[in-house]
């Protein structure tokens, strides 16, 4: 019997993916940091039964319509604003994504992102590399201080939480914004629920989790920056298209706000010419919020689960519903 196909987006490490291969005949793009190019995505998945996917591959109804036998695309994270959920129950595809596996990870690399900022440990590394470092000084490099301060969360999903547990081990007041409110974490955690308006008016730190919809895009706006705290610090791991870069970029430069560090950006990825690469106050990373080896290795497994599950008949484990 001919073995299923699966087509794999980015080269994988061959380990994770061997306990699969006696069972579907896989395929892989060559290299592991660029995209594979869409007309090679096209032509691979007309063969395809399953597809394992990345964020910055575009699932859309003419990708679909090339592929009459996929079944199952399987994305490696937890948003999946790149793929048409529409378009993939037209043609009865079931898509899945990667949730709770990196929930913890994330979390790490946010708080870590916000202490970067607030304590402007880029600026005083580049200090010491660029032999600034001549003499103490009483104020050198001073930041904000974290413990005991308002942490205002934006998004209060699983990651959302995890957030809020680390700002609880800093003594920090927690206030937080979703579409729900959450009973537990306001009884476990003592989080605040507080308006979106009341959130950015009052928080030290202002932390984005939420997910990319028509509601959000662009809700870190030029408003609502200017009701920010002149002290305060913005920090976005959710999705770049959440923020208007460009007056996010005019408020750094103004002092309108302190600070912000920021994992994800409108357009990926960024070069060292972009106006928040300019900008001392603006600490950026490449998009790095699941990256440790153990969490990105759970993620990959789980990609391929959810494969399986799917074309052996047994169902994903996380379908995106």
């Amino acid at each position: 019997m001919e073995k299923q196909r699966i087509y794999i987006t980015r080269s994988l490490d061959e380990a994770v993916i061997a306990p699969y291969a006696n069972l579907f005949e896989i395929r892989m793009w060559e290299k592991e940091e660029e995209p594979v190019p869409r007309e090679i995505l096209l032509e691979e998945v007309k063969n395809a039964d399953g597809l394992f996917c990345m964020l910055s591959d575009k699932i859309d109804d003419e990708l679909l319509q090339h592929s009459s036998n996929l079944k199952v695309v399987s994305n490696l994270a937890v948003g999946y604003d790149n793929i048409d959920l529409d378009a993939a129950k037209k043609h009865g595809v079931i898509a899945t994504n990667t949730p709770d596996v990196l929930t913890e990870t994330t979390a790490d690399l946010g708080f870590a992102l916000l202490m970067a900022t607030a304590r402007r440990i880029v600026e005083a590394n580049q200090y010491i590399k660029t032999n600034q470092w001549q003499n103490w000084a009483p104020y050198l490099l001073a930041g904000s201080d974290i413990h005991h301060k308002t942490i205002g969360i934006v998004g209060m999903g699983r990651i959302g939480e995890a957030i809020a547990r680390r700002a609880k081990g800093f003594d920090m007041n927690i206030l937080y914004h979703n579409r729900s409110r959450k009973p537990v974490a306001e009884k476990d955690l003592q989080a605040t629920y507080v308006s979106f308006e009341q959130l950015i008016g009052e928080a030290d730190f202002i932390v984005s989790v939420v997910p990319f919809t028509p509601e959000t895009s662009k809700i870190f706006n030029e408003a609502a920056f200017e009701k920010m705290k002149q002290t305060a610090i913005f920090i976005n791991i959710s999705r770049g298209a959440t923020v208007d870069e460009d007056a996010l970029v005019e408020a750094l430069r103004t002092n309108k706000i302190k600070a912000a560090g920021l994992d994800v950006f409108e357009v990926e990825p960024i070069t060292n010419e972009h106006p928040l690469m300019q900008l001392d106050n603006a600490v950026c990373i490449p998009h790095i919020g699941s990256a440790s080896e153990e969490t990105r290795t759970e993620m990959i497994q789980l990609c391929m689960d959810n494969i399986a599950g799917v074309l052996n008949g047994t169902g994903a484990k996380t379908a995106i519903q």
